[in-house]
C-alpha cells in the first residue's frame, strides 16, 4: 500500500506556464457553472410552479430530474470519456447544456422544462467527470494536480453557494428563466475557447464499453437517488421510498459480481480494492452530504425560526461561499506540508467542530453572529477535507484510468449533495418542534462528519 502520510516537498520554481493556466481556466470556469446548477432553481421553484402551473406535488421533481440524470450517469460517462475521449465529450456535454438551458429559459410548458432539466443533468453527468479527467491529466501528481484539485474544489462549493444567492437576486430582479438562460453566454465562450486550447486525451488502445457494467450500475444509482429522494417527501417506511432502496441494494451489491466476469469491466476490480479509492470516496461522499444538508437545515432555521427572507437567507451564506474559496486556497499548501490524509482529517475535524458550535444557535437573532462565524469556518475544513478526498481518490492510478476515477468521484460528490437534505429532512420531522429538529439534525449531521474524520485516520495510515 503506498503510504499517504508523507509526500516530498514542492520542488522549487514548479509553476504554471501560459498555456497550462489557460487549460485550468477553461475548465475551472466549466465546472463552476455546473455547480451553480446544482442550487440556482431552489429559491425559484415557488414562482416557476404559478408560472408554468405545476402541481405542488410534481414541482419538486424541476430538482429530482436533474440530480437522477445527473448522479446516474456519471460514472458510464467517466467511462465513456476514456473510451471516445476526454475532450470529445467535454465539448459534447457543454453544447448540450447550452442547449438545455435556452429550452429551459424558454419553456411555456411544465413537460418543455422537465425535458429540460433531464437534459441538464445528463449534461452535467458527461461534463463533469470529463473535465476533472482532463484536469487530472494535464498535471501530474504532485503540487501543480494539488493546486488545480484546490481551485477546482473551492470554486465547486463556492458555486454552490453562489447558485441559491444568484437564484434568488435574479428571480427578484428580472424572471426565474435567467435562472436558465445565464449559462448559454458561459456555455457558448467554453465552447469557442475550449478546442484551441484542451488537448484530446484518451488511451491509445480502446477497449470495448462494459454494458451489464453500465447498465447495473446506472440502474442502481438511479434507483438510490429516487429512493432518497422519496425519502425526503415521504418518509423512510413508505413504499415508495422503500422498493427504489430495495432494487438501489440488489444492483449496486451485483455490480461487484458483474465486473469480476466482464473482460473490460467499467471500474475493475483492482481499483475497487484500493483503500484510497474506497475510503477516500466515502469520506468524501460524507463531507458533500453533511455541509450541502447544513446549507438546508440552516435555511430553515433563518426563514422559518428567525423570518429572514429567501433573499436574505441566501446572502447569509455567502461567508459559507468565502470560508469554502478560502479553504481551496489554503488546501495545496496544506498538502504539500503534510498529506491528504492530514488534509481529510483536519478538515473534517474543523467542519465537525463548527458544526457542533451550531448548536448553541437559539430563535433569537442574537444568535446570527454564531451561525456566520461557524459556517465560514465549516466551509473551509469542509473545503480542505474535499481536496483531500479529490486527490486520495485520484492518485496512484495510470492517465488511461483518470475518467473513472474521476467518474467514481463526482459520482461521490453528485450522490453526497442528493442524499444529505433527504437524511436531514427526515431527522428533522422526529421532533416536536421545528428548532429542535434543526438542533437533532444538526448533532447527527457532526456525527457523520466525525465517522468521516476517523475513517480515514484508522484505514488510510502508513502500512
Amino acid at each position: 500500500m503506498v503510504a499517504l502520510e508523507a509526500r516530498p516537498a514542492p520542488a522549487a520554481g514548479v509553476r504554471m506556464d501560459g498555456r497550462t493556466r489557460l487549460v485550468l481556466v477553461v475548465l475551472l470556469v466549466a465546472q463552476f457553472m455546473l455547480a451553480v446548477d446544482f442550487s440556482i432553481l431552489n429559491v425559484a421553484l415557488p414562482v416557476i410552479g404559478e408560472g408554468l402551473g405545476f402541481s405542488l406535488g410534481g414541482l419538486q421533481w424541476v430538482a429530482t430530474a436533474f440530480a437522477l440524470s445527473a448522479a446516474g450517469f456519471t460514472l458510464l460517462f467517466g467511462r465513456l470519456a476514456d473510451l471516445l475521449g476526454r475532450r470529445r465529450v467535454f465539448l459534447a456535454g457543454m453544447a448540450v447544456l447550452g442547449a438545455a438551458s435556452l429550452a429551459g429559459g424558454l419553456a411555456t410548458t411544465p413537460e418543455v422544462l422537465m425535458a429540460a432539466r433531464v437534459a441538464q443533468g445528463l449534461a452535467t453527468a458527461a461534463v463533469t467527470p470529463a473535465g476533472l479527467s482532463l484536469l487530472t491529466s494535464a498535471f501530474p501528481e504532485g503540487p501543480l494536480r494539488d493546486k488545480a484539485l484546490g481551485l477546482n474544489g473551492a470554486l465547486m462549493s463556492a458555486g454552490f453557494t453562489t447558485g441559491a444567492v444568484l437564484g434568488g437576486v435574479l428571480t427578484d430582479l428580472f424572471s426565474w428563466r435567467w435562472a436558465f438562460f445565464v449559462n448559454v453566454p458561459v456555455a457558448l465562450a467554453v465552447l469557442l475557447v475550449a478546442p484551441a486550447v484542451l488537448k484530446e486525451s484518451r488511451p491509445a488502445e480502446r477497449p470495448r464499453l462494459d454494458v451489464p457494467g453500465a447498465v447495473t450500475v446506472t440502474g442502481g444509482l438511479l434507483a438510490l437517488v429516487l429512493g432518497l429522494t422519496a425519502a425526503g417527501e415521504h418518509g423512510w417506511t413508505a413504499p415508495g421510498t422503500l422498493l427504489p432502496l430495495a432494487v438501489a441494494a440488489v444492483l449496486l451489491t451485483a455490480f461487484p459480481l458483474v465486473e469480476r466476469r466482464s473482460a473490460a469491466p467499467l471500474v475493475p476490480l483492482r481499483v475497487l480494492r484500493r483503500r484510497t479509492v474506497v475510503w477516500g470516496n466515502l469520506a468524501g461522499l460524507a463531507a458533500f452530504a453533511t455541509e450541502t444538508s447544513l446549507v438546508f437545515l440552516m435555511t430553515l432555521h433563518l426563514q422559518d425560526v428567525l423570518g429572514f427572507s429567501p433573499l436574505a437567507a441566501g446572502l447569509s451564506f455567502g461567508v459559507l461561499g468565502a470560508g469554502t474559496v478560502l479553504g481551496g486556497l489554503l488546501a495545496p499548501r496544506f498538502l504539500g506540508r503534510f498529506s491528504p490524509r492530514a488534509a481529510l482529517l483536519a478538515g473534517g475535524a474543523l467542519q465537525a467542530a463548527a458544526t457542533l458550535a451550531l448548536l448553541g444557535i437559539g430563535d433569537e437573532r442574537g444568535t446570527y453572529g454564531l451561525l456566520l462565524a461557524a459556517t465560514f469556518a465549516g466551509g473551509v475544513g469542509n473545503m480542505l477535507a474535499i481536496v483531500g478526498f479529490m486527490v486520495t481518490a485520484t492518485s496512484g492510478l495510470p492517465d488511461s484510468e483518470q475518467g473513472m476515477a474521476t467518474g467514481i468521484a463526482t459520482m461521490t460528490q453528485q450522490v453526497g449533495i442528493t442524499l444529505g437534505t433527504p437524511v436531514m429532512s427526515a431527522v428533522v420531522v422526529t421532533a416536536a418542534t421545528l428548532p429542535d429538529g434543526i438542533a437533532r439534525a444538526v448533532a447527527v449531521n457532526a456525527v457523520l462528519v466525525l465517522a468521516a474524520v476517523l475513517a480515514p485516520a484508522l484505514l488510510l495510515r502508513r502500512r
